[in-house]
């Protein structure tokens, strides 16, 4: 697996281009897990729309990474956004950089708000373990996480939290079927996106965002990305977020239908 080579000798770039990974992009168990074809359109969009373009999922860096070599990539993407918020590109060697800055002010940030809130989820984790069959989750840097039995289950948790989280508008979570993660308002794929397009010089109206789940619905929001699609495979809050705002539904699932979004938004003919 190797790197790109920049967009041009001057490392200009017109356009940011933002995938979801699982469901959007790759479908693991699948053969193959990706289309050859979407790689074959990012290599002359490199050419003909000076695309920047990066992964945005809710997996960790490691995670990530191992589903990248799993899929068998035959490149690196310019980016990927990891746990719905911190950016990481990689260097000539194809390891992976953390952007300091930005990556650094969101762990603080995150760090600060749980303490602060540490009371509630410790009555939301009590709640979790007596009223329902799912698991509280707890890790280094994942301090509150839900994993539901069923997405029907998942769907009558976040009622819950929809309520108890009303008096702390700071605190929200980030929900991908029947897994859930709190976090800090302010960092989500859309603002992390929206991050990366700033340091690459570009706007909301030169990008292209496509996701599938429920913590996809921060980055299909044209004041992130004016050019929103999903698959035909994505939940149905995720299309009708997209068709409200008169963005592309896909027929085809995962990679055929981000392959015919990206066809759709950007005229091509293959």
């Amino acid at each position: 697996m190797k790197v790109l080579s920049p967009v041009s000798e001057t490392n200009a770039t017109e356009w940011l281009l933002s995938f979801d990974f699982d469901g959007t992009l790759v479908i693991p168990d699948a053969h193959p897990p990706v289309q050859p074809q979407f790689f074959e359109i990012i290599r002359m969009m490199r050419v003909s729309h000076k695309v920047f373009w990066g992964i945005n999922t809710g997996r960790s860096l490691m995670q990530t990474v191992q589903g990248i070599t799993e899929a068998r990539f035959p490149f690196l993407p310019d980016y990927i956004i990891a746990r719905e918020r911190e950016i990481y590109t990689p260097n000539s060697f194809g390891r992976w950089l953390g952007v300091a800055d930005w990556n650094g002010r969101c762990d603080k940030e995150h760090h600060r708000l749980f303490r602060k809130c540490r009371r509630l989820l410790r009555r939301l984790q009590k709640w979790v373990e007596l009223e329902t069959g799912a698991i509280w989750g707890q890790q280094d840097g994942e301090p509150a996480g839900i994993v539901a039995s069923t997405a029907t289950e998942m769907d009558y948790i976040v009622q819950k939290l929809n309520r108890e989280l009303q008096g702390t508008p700071m605190l929200c979570y980030q929900r991908n079927g029947i897994y859930l993660r709190f976090s800090h308002r302010d960092y989500h794929k859309g603002s992390a996106m929206a991050e990366v397009a700033r340091r690459s010089g570009l706007s909301a109206d030169r990008t292209f965002a496509i996701g599938d789940s429920h913590n996809d619905l921060d980055m299909l929001d044209l004041s992130m990305a004016a050019h929103i699609a999903c698959p035909g495979n994505a939940c149905e809050e995720v299309k009708g977020r997209v068709l409200s705002v008169g963005g592309y539904v896909a027929a085809g699932t995962a990679s055929a239908g981000t392959i015919e979004a990206l066809c759709a938004a950007f005229s091509l003919e293959l």
